[in-house]
């Protein structure tokens, strides 16, 4: 068998970018209690049973020690109204924090003012992912907000207003993924 041509990285980066993501915040403390976060779209349900998620994070970023060997961080899926502070979590850490209000979760983690869920979790392992690492969390509290979702796609932040969100959520073949039959 043929082995195929390299994939072109450019190219994938490209067509991931078609996929459209919730985006987040990852939040946790370093051993001194100091405070931490980056923004990250690769999230995602992993189980119900044990509730568990995960998070891929770059094994390059200044994130990935502390989220790899720190024993718990928090989930904060961010609302359509906070696009700054996906922003200000994605670039260097200067001081993140600085301006964003939170408060600290069950697990003494801070949350994310203003998002429409918290999701905090311990950590229960961490998996090799080529460049990134992949951070498996189980689910250790959860609070759910109101609000609308911020997401992306394609480079930008989707715009997406009330109404339609009201209309797509009101004909939604709900739990459509759990009742599938494969």
């Amino acid at each position: 068998m043929e082995s195929a041509p390299p994939i072109d990285l450019r190219l994938m980066r490209h067509a991931m970018g078609q996929f459209a993501t919730g985006v987040t915040v990852i939040t946790t403390v370093d051993d001194a209690g100091t405070p931490a976060g980056c923004t990250v779209s690769a999230f995602s349900s992993l189980s119900l049973d044990p509730p568990l998620v995960l998070v891929c994070i770059g094994n390059g970023r200044l994130m990935h020690g502390l989220l790899t060997s720190t024993p718990a961080f928090a989930v904060n899926v961010l609302s359509a109204r906070q696009a700054d502070l996906a922003l200000r979590f994605a670039r260097p850490p200067k001081d993140r924090f600085a301006g964003s209000a939170n408060h600290p979760g069950r697990l003494g983690i801070p949350l994310l003012d203003g998002a429409i869920a918290h999701i905090q979790c311990t950590r229960y392992d961490v998996l090799p992912g080529g460049d990134h690492a992949i951070v498996i969390g189980e689910v250790q509290d959860i609070r759910i907000n109101e609000g609308e979702p911020l997401l992306y796609a394609k480079g930008a932040f989707l715009d997406v207003n009330a109404e339609a969100w009201d209309h797509a959520v009101a004909d939604a073949p709900h739990e459509w993924l759990l009742s599938a039959p494969w």
